[in-house]
């Protein structure tokens, strides 16, 4: 088992194909910015004051703009009832508690609700877990440790030394950035450990290696971090020392992403390898074996590839790439194998066992592994179901046998947690229409029952979901989902948002969204999600036809949705709104800046948007891999091209937007957003900007932030969509 990953890299943060309609994509007239242009440069960039994240004046524009955004929004007669919605949605008490196998077998669960806001650490067994009302036993209360410290804490997680999971590292961070404080805790007297293991605040990571022993990644000071501003240096820490004292096991380099150290450890959490991941960049990473005498030895394996589970003494390993193995086997891109991990340790030109290899139209979006099968959730055509594999020599003939499991059909599932006392496994059925049932599988037996169901959130009835296709640009067909009222009407006429986000292979799959059915579907609206290149939807090819000097093949898919959804009938101009956060926010601005005749409304989200900047902002040196390096002439041509803070233009038909973000997220940086407005406002074009002052990158420190969030997007969407005219 893989007891603790590598240091979780800043990843910004559902049938049949009808025939499409082809169209040709001419875009809106947006010349590409000239030598010297707008924001080219510090020198021709006014606003590079508003990256001073907490400065005085940048903090006195914030509160200028959400105090006109609030007076806009919330002064809307809509906003208190979506806000009340929303708010009964997020706090609600029938939601399923998302259930973790601990080691001997118990459930835990992170939980929060109205009278628990930063949530519970809580625990309780498999047979209670399956009935309607389990005894929890808390093990720790966020919001009572918040007050008692005078903290605005936002809990981030845990990581338990292996096997008895006493003693566990909790993260703590201060409301909601990604840098965490770890402290020590002690899960049977449920407190923190007098004068324990405590490390302060920083990005980065520790696994545990014995009772005594922690794999640290962290900031050291000045020269441990890398220009991402992540760990650089991996050491091996001994209870009692400060991080400064730990031995220094590995240092990479200033222009990696990160690196990190964990355990891989068996199903009865004996450790088998201590390893040391260096991510060069964002998807190519080398990983490292450290022996007993402290030597360090480079695993071959190919550079984009994740080591994702050890069952049975078989290490499975996902390959990104084409790769010609030591022992001479020629594997492909998407491909999942297996080796012995002994014998392979010992000789790396141990041939490989080739477990699964995905056709063009399937992709492996989750794995995980009980303590005799491996469990994998593959999806054709953005359409799941859940294979179970048997290692050999079970298997027919010394290879990998697999059954899958008989659960619901045209939905999406994902593999939960799982046993590793037996084979038992949580697993997920979700659909856009089709509210959250979690299942319990044998994955032994096959055997699967349903133990929880979450209600119906809105009324569906009347409602379908259809899937179609989208000729894009360079001729590939782009599956997107739309999801209606079956007896909407094919004039044009109707209120529709298209979301996207479209990078770092994060697929966008069929899942039940409580709160767009009951603020957007339930009030008459249409609900689009494309599945365009740069997700992970058909694997990693997907991914990689969007990437660097591809990324506008991206945005070009987006928009032939756009067009799509219009030569269809199904909306207009008038009536199409936008919304993507993050990596989606730059598909946001790329759509305002390309094709601004197409859309009448923009939800921009933790948006990156300064893409000449981007690398030099917070973690934004760790995407290089995926846009490319502004310093780099030739590649800063292709980024210059798309980014829209340099392409925003006056005399341009762009609609009144509502960009937010968070003052405290410190991995997309707020600057972005706060330019993107001041930039649209200095070119006259009204914009409503929110910036949350704390939630960090998922922009919402606790459920009534989240409630508030969600209110303010659907009342802009309503004004700009559902009234004629658009209200401004």
């Amino acid at each position: 088992m893989i007891r603790a990953s590598a240091v979780a890299l800043a990843t910004l943060l559902a049938s049949t194909s009808l025939t499409s309609v082809s169209m040709a994509q001419t875009p809106a007239s947006s010349p590409a910015p000239a030598s010297g242009g707008f924001a080219t440069s510090d020198a021709t960039d006014p606003y590079l004051w508003l990256e001073e994240v907490e400065g005085e004046r940048a903090m006195e524009w914030v509160k200028a703009h959400n105090e006109r955004t609030f007076a806009v929004l919330q002064g809307d007669p809509r906003y208190e009832t979506l806000h009340q919605q929303a708010l009964e949605i997020v706090q609600a008490q029938d939601r399923i508690p998302s259930p973790g196998f601990t080691h001997d077998g118990h459930i835990d669960n992170f939980w929060q609700d109205a009278q628990h806001v930063r949530g519970l650490w809580r625990r309780t067994t498999l047979d209670s877990y399956r009935t309607a009302t389990p005894e929890w036993q808390t093990i720790l209360d966020i919001d009572a440790l918040a007050a008692a410290e005078g903290q605005n804490w936002v809990y981030k997680g845990s990581t338990c030394l292996q096997p008895e999971e006493r003693y566990c590292l909790i993260s703590l961070s201060n409301g909601g950035k990604d840098a965490v404080t770890l402290r020590e805790f002690d899960t049977v007297e449920r407190k923190f450990v007098d004068g324990g293991i405590t490390l302060p605040e920083s990005k980065g990571g520790a696994s545990w290696i014995d009772k005594d022993t922690l794999l640290i990644s962290r900031d050291f000071g000045p020269g441990t971090l890398t220009n991402s501003g992540y760990p650089m240096v991996v050491k091996r820490m001994k209870r009692g020392q400060t991080p400064d004292q730990a031995e220094t096991l590995f240092t990479g380099q200033p222009t990696d992403v990160s690196v990190s150290g964990y355990t891989l450890r068996d199903a009865d959490g004996a450790v088998k390898a201590t390893l040391i991941n260096r991510s060069v960049d964002f998807y190519s990473s080398e990983t490292w074996r450290l022996g007993d005498d402290g030597a360090l030895t480079q695993l071959q394996l190919p550079p984009k590839s994740d080591i994702t589970g050890l069952v049975q003494g078989q290490l499975l390993v996902s390959l990104k790439q084409d790769w010609t193995a030591p022992s001479g086997q020629d594997l492909k891109t998407g491909d999942l194998i297996a080796w012995p991990l002994e014998a392979w340790l010992a000789n790396q030109a141990t041939p490989a066992q080739l477990v699964l290899r995905p056709t063009e139209r399937q992709a492996i979006e989750g794995v995980n592994v009980t303590r005799n099968r491996l469990v994998v959730a593959l999806y054709d055509n953005v359409r799941g179901s859940v294979r179970v594999y048997t290692p050999g020599p079970e298997g027919r003939g010394g290879e990998w046998a697999h059954t899958t499991l008989d659960l619901p059909q045209n939905v999406s599932v994902g593999v939960g947690s799982a046993s590793e006392k037996d084979d038992k496994v949580f697993v997920s059925v979700t659909g856009y229409l089709n509210p959250s049932s979690l299942w319990l599988a044998d994955a032994a037996t096959g055997a699967v029952d349903q133990v929880k169901s979450m209600p119906a959130k809105f009324d569906a009835a009347g409602m379908t979901v259809e899937q179609h296709e989208a000729r894009s640009a360079d001729g590939t067909m782009i599956p997107y989902f739309v999801v209606h009222k079956a007896d909407m009407p094919l004039d044009g006429s109707n209120p529709t948002l298209l979301y996207g986000y479209g990078g770092f292979e994060s697929s966008l799959l069929p899942g039940y969204s409580a709160t767009v059915g009951k603020l957007w579907l339930e009030r008459g609206g249409v609900y689009v999600i494309a599945n365009t290149r740069g997700g992970g939807e058909f694997g990693p090819r997907w991914h990689e036809a969007a990437l660097e000097q591809n990324r506008q093949r991206a945005h070009e898919d987006f928009q032939a949705v756009a067009l799509d959804l219009i030569a269809r009938d199904i909306t207009s101009q008038p009536k199409l709104g936008i919304m993507g956060g993050s990596q989606g926010g730059l598909f946001m601005g790329a759509m305002l800046t390309q094709r601004p005749d197409l859309i009448n409304a923009a939800v921009i989200q933790v948006p990156l948007f300064d893409m000449l900047r981007f690398h030099k902002l917070l973690a934004g040196a760790s995407w290089i891999g995926e846009y490319g390096n502004p310093d780099i002439p030739e590649q800063r041509a292709w980024i210059e091209q798309y980014s829209p803070y340099q392409n925003l233009r006056a005399g341009q038909p762009y609609p009144e937007v509502f960009i937010h973000t968070s003052t405290k997220d410190d991995r997309v940086h707020p600057g972005h957003a706060r330019k993107a407005a001041a930039r649209l406002e200095e070119l006259g074009y009204p914009v409503l900007f929110y910036e949350n002052v704390d939630g960090g990158h998922a922009a919402g420190a606790n459920l009534r932030e989240t409630a508030r969030r969600l209110a303010l997007e659907y009342t802009y969407l309503s004004r700009r969509l559902m009234d004629t005219p658009a209200q401004e």
